[in-house]
């Protein structure tokens, strides 16, 4: 009876004494492959960017600041219309605000007797995003957002639509965040205004922008 009973104890004694030994082997098991669907990157980066935009500029009336030296300008050349490029650098605050720098050139021309000129402005740019669209995976691509920015703006020849201003504009806008991750495309639809000249107009820019 004695011997018979034994057999279960050290049985079980046995499996005890193995249990450390099997919780260190299944520690030392080798790691699960890795999914290979899984991604390993960001599908749309956000941080540090810089921009590119290069469009039309209007302005829908110019005045003459210094008609003593622009005699054949007259009162005004009417409205001006050319060409704008600019480029920004910011930081994405968030997926939908961002605050950039920026910096404008460009060159309009109004009536014959008033002539061409150049614009130049330096300032600050903020941008909201009010409406997002995701793709069939998903991934938020498509932005429509609201920005507005401010600056200082330098005109020549000095004297014709004046010499230093302050540039204010702001609209809406559109960006899509390619498949590329670092690149997105827009277009932006701004109303400008000179405070000094008390000159509205309008700029319509396409936007490239690269996030690093």
């Amino acid at each position: 009876m004695t011997r018979i009973h034994s057999r279960p104890l050290l049985a079980a004694l046995l499996a005890i004494s193995l249990l450390p030994a099997l919780a260190a082997a299944q520690e030392a098991a080798p790691p699960m492959p890795e999914d290979p669907r899984a991604p390993r990157f960001k599908e749309v980066e956000r941080g540090f960017f810089t921009g590119f935009e290069v469009g039309y500029l209007s302005l829908f009336k110019t005045p003459t600041a210094d008609p003593v030296k622009f005699p054949f300008a007259g009162a005004g050349g009417g409205t001006a219309s050319g060409m704008l490029v600019g480029a920004t650098l910011g930081y994405d605050v968030s997926s939908r605000v961002a605050v950039s720098l920026f910096a404008l050139g460009g060159n309009a021309r109004a009536s014959v007797s008033y002539g061409a000129f150049s614009v130049l402005a330096a300032g600050l740019d903020l941008r909201v995003a009010l409406l997002g669209a995701s793709d069939k995976y998903g991934v938020e691509r498509l932005h429509v957002y609201l920005h507005g920015r401010g600056g200082g703006l330098l005109t020549t020849p000095e004297g014709l639509l004046g010499h230093t201003d302050v540039y204010l504009a702001g609209g809406p806008g559109v960006e899509y965040f390619t498949h590329l991750r670092h690149f997105a495309v827009g277009l932006a639809a701004d109303v400008a205004y000179l405070t000094k000249a008390k000159a509205a107009g309008l700029a319509i820019t396409p936007t490239v922008r690269y996030t690093f």
